[in-house]
């Protein structure tokens, strides 16, 4: 597969972009990134793609098909390079488990972690640091132990947690608070990194520091 024919539009800070790279790098498929510049000043190719919601991140395959929405692309890259390692659990219940887990990321835990970060309201930023406590005692208890939530190797849920456990390491960095330690939550910190430095994902995780300065920036301009 050629560069040429795929490509992934996407930022650096974007989970959602991370985790599309995160999948095709496990799939070893060649790609061109193309990072869009200003989210309020989104390019033709972005609105042209993804017409209905404007919003990143998009792949595009061959000639010109465009697939949106992070999770859609990720079960799409692992259909169509079905070569490589599963990405999604070949138990039909295991596989709608981790679709739920991924819902609860997107849906709930995410949101909390970044309000966490920009809100400005004292009560929104507690009530959303209880949110993150019970989603992470959550995680702990979820990932069993195991060296991934996929078994032995990185599956569908470790992209999506993957793709914001840089955040509670930035909600740590940022409200002087700690959320991962080795008393509370043992098996979270070892996965951390594990993923973390895994050769799919290494490279494409923006780091602490650089999504923290992102964070303040947000909050300011919020």
């Amino acid at each position: 597969m050629s560069e040429g024919e795929v490509k992934v539009l996407g930022t650096w800070a974007s989970p959602f972009s991370t985790r599309v790279r995160i999948a095709l790098h496990l799939k070893s498929v060649n790609y061109d990134y193309l990072e869009e510049k200003s989210l309020e000043s989104k390019s033709e190719l972005l609105l042209d793609s993804n017409p209905v919601f404007k919003r990143i991140p998009v792949l595009i395959h061959g000639d010109n098909k465009p697939i949106s929405e992070s999770l859609i692309i990720v079960e799409y890259i692992d259909e169509v390079w079905s070569s490589g390692p599963s990405i999604l659990p070949c138990d039909a219940y295991q596989r709608a488990d981790a679709r739920f887990w991924a819902t609860y990321v997107d849906d709930k835990f995410y949101p909390a972690l970044k309000r966490a970060v920009v809100s400005g309201s004292e009560e929104t930023k507690r009530a959303s640091m209880a949110e993150v406590e019970e989603g992470v005692a959550m995680l702990e208890k979820l990932s069993k132990g195991e060296a991934f939530f996929g078994g032995y190797n990185i599956g569908y849920l470790d992209i999506v947690i993957g793709s914001v456990f840089e955040w509670i390491k930035v909600i740590e960095k940022c409200n002087e608070t700690q959320l991962l330690s080795q008393a509370e939550t043992p098996c979270l910190l070892e996965w951390g990194a594990r993923f973390s430095s895994h050769e799919a994902v290494k490279d494409v995780l923006p780091g602490v520091a650089k999504l923290a300065g992102f964070g303040l920036k947000l909050k300011a301009k919020i």
